[in-house]
């Protein structure tokens, strides 16, 4: 069972990889997820976010409603050296930078 789990993990992953289309992968998310597990994972995200900014843990408890639990392991995660997930948001404000022609190129 974990093989199966694990092989269908990469291939949702290599899907996602080689989609340019933000669109096409939040319509999969609707059909993937149910609606309160795409709150959950979006506000992950957007905590994640907030403590980038220089948000305490408090202040994204208050503003989200979350539990202090929830945003430590935010927190955790952006500590661990090479965090995934300090990449994936990292990969975000570059992308961001573009878009909006922060770097001097447009």
């Amino acid at each position: 069972m974990e093989a199966i789990i694990a092989g269908s993990c990469t291939e949702v992953s290599e899907v996602f990889a080689a989609e340019r289309d933000p669109a096409r992968i939040r319509e999969f998310f609707s059909c993937l997820f149910t609606p309160s597990e795409v709150r959950e994972f979006s506000l992950r995200w957007a905590l994640v976010n907030e403590m980038l900014a220089g948000k305490t843990q408090r202040e994204i408890a208050r503003r989200y409603g979350m539990s202090l639990c929830k945003i430590t392991r935010g927190s955790r995660e952006l500590k661990r050296e090479n965090s995934p997930f300090r990449r994936m948001i990292e990969m975000h404000n570059e992308l961001q930078k573009r878009r909006t022609g922060k770097n001097g190129k447009n």
